[in-house]
């Protein structure tokens, strides 16, 4: 399933803007100095916090009735909705950071080629576990 909806507590601040909790996701929380951002916010927690618990490979809690969610006084409840598919696409397409150990020598003939060993490293890597590209949603 690619699309989801949560329900989404919006609760004004002592100042300004609202903080944001989501009843289903404990410890999905966020906030924003007006409703606007505190919507955009909003979207953006609720997809780390769901990506993180795919990539955790947990179980998504089914969505509470947004009907029965007790909401204080200076609150209210909207539904939030994220599709994945890109969200999990860019996820797993952002760049991370390996320490790598190859010999003295051949780090200085590499540099004296000037290569790039990020990429003869992806390219060696897709090589060997013969695949092309990260195939992404569409």
């Amino acid at each position: 399933m690619d699309k989801y909806i949560y329900p989404a507590l919006f609760q004004k601040g002592e100042v300004k803007g609202y903080t944001v909790t989501f009843p289903d996701l404990p410890g999905a929380i966020t906030e924003g100095d007006n409703m606007e951002e505190a919507l955009r916010m909003a979207k953006e927690c609720l997809e780390l916090h769901l990506y993180g618990m795919l990539d955790d490979e947990e179980t998504l809690p089914k969505p509470t009735d947004p009907a029965i969610i007790e909401v204080p006084k200076d609150a209210f409840i909207t539904l939030v909705e994220v599709r994945m598919g890109p969200v999990i696409d860019a996820m797993l397409n952002r760049s991370v950071t390996k320490n790598v150990t190859l010999p003295r020598w051949l780090e200085k003939e590499a540099t004296r080629e000037k290569l790039n060993f990020s990429q003869v490293l992806q390219h060696a890597l897709k090589e060997k576990l013969g695949v092309k590209d990260y195939p992404t949603a569409k």
